[in-house]
């Protein structure tokens, strides 16, 4: 951001000396922005602020993993879902949608007494997201933290935009508000996919301890037979970290 504040001075000023220059003036101010727009458009980068993309090095060290399941609650996925991690004794972070977290609250707090953690994943969820400015950011987000911290009495320390899109302008109000970008190692595209099998391909292949893992209970695809593709996946998933020995953990218990 310090370099794009001062390329775009040092362009103004330029083309103030030399104004005969100011087509390239003008291409470098174009290809920054474009540079910023694709950056923010590639969820797994850092170079617009801090962003989890695995479990810090003393977590992997301990053979963690983090199973993130974003965009619910959901009335009747979710608790499916919590029964699912039950039998396997797992852990797991939910990003929720915070005009869904007021709606199925008692789906929110019943994460909470199984032992998983609520992180803030917007209060609205909406597509014009990365275009917000600096106000409707912290507008958006901070009542997403008022509204989880409320209904599931945790505070949440993790953001995950919104499709993983942001702009340069999220990592200052993440900042201010406190809260650290998390988005993934890699995820299985449930939301658009209803081959369990393809979706497990994709979280399983190079699986490894430190590997943040996304999946959905909320906008959940569905399989042939009606059935929400995150339900189809999840125990088998859950098969294949406990025989190698990984331990599904919340990003929270991670920071141990």
């Amino acid at each position: 951001m310090r370099s794009s504040i001062a390329l775009h001075a040092g362009a103004i000023g330029l083309t103030a000396l030399r104004p005969h220059l100011w087509p390239w003036t003008l291409g470098a101010v174009i290809a920054n922005h474009l540079q910023l727009t694709a950056t923010g458009l590639w969820p797994r980068s850092s170079s617009l602020g801090s962003n989890w993309i695995r479990l810090p090095a003393a977590a992997a060290a301990r053979g963690e993993v983090a199973i993130t399941i974003d965009d619910g609650p959901d009335p009747e996925v979710t608790p499916q879902v919590l029964a699912a991690l039950e039998r396997y004794g797992a852990r797991a972070t939910f990003f929720c949608i915070g005009e869904r977290a007021e709606r199925f609250a008692d789906c929110v707090r019943e994460c909470v007494r199984a032992g998983h953690t609520i992180e803030n994943h917007s209060y609205r969820h909406a597509h014009s997201f990365s275009l917000l400015g600096l106000r409707g950011l912290r507008r958006e987000i901070e009542h997403a933290q008022q509204v989880l911290g409320r209904v599931s009495g945790q505070v949440p320390r993790f953001f995950r935009a919104p499709a993983g899109l942001r702009s340069p302008l999220l990592d200052p109000v993440l900042q201010r508000l406190g809260l650290q970008l998390a988005s993934w190692t890699r995820r299985g595209f449930d939301t658009v996919n209803a081959d369990p099998q393809t979706v497990l391909r994709r979280l399983t292949r190079d699986l490894a301890a430190g590997d943040i893992l996304l999946l959905h209970d909320g906008h959940a695809a569905r399989t042939s037979r009606g059935a929400p593709v995150v339900l189809e996946v999840l125990p088998p998933l859950l098969e294949a970290l406990a025989q190698r020995g990984l331990k599904c953990v919340t990003l929270t218990q991670a920071l141990a």
